[in-house]
């Protein structure tokens, strides 16, 4: 059986590499982000119901493309209307 001998060299080398592998998969995670997305998959991202989703559509708050009887919005306008709507907290005064 032979013996190696690990150097803090190796380890940080293995540690970079390590690093780099991690951030690749991250970020190969966050483009594979689906471009459309169906009523079921938007109701349960933004936890609103059917109705509230259909007076989304009916007051022109989100955007939809409807193909064949199915309706699909686009990830980005989600993200825009999330955006849009956010409210920043006060700061605290006391």
């Amino acid at each position: 059986m032979a013996v190696e001998i690990i150097t803090r060299d190796d380890l940080n080398e293995f540690r970079s590499l390590l690093l780099t592998d991690l951030k690749e998969l991250f970020d190969s995670k966050a483009q594979k982000q689906k471009q459309w997305l169906k009523s079921g998959e938007v109701r349960k991202y933004l936890n609103i119901s059917p109705g509230t989703l259909q007076n989304f559509r009916i007051n022109g708050t989100l955007s939809y493309t409807k193909i064949g009887g199915i309706i699909y919005y686009a990830y980005n306008e989600i993200e825009k209307l999330l955006e849009e709507n956010k409210v920043n907290s006060l700061p605290d005064t006391y």
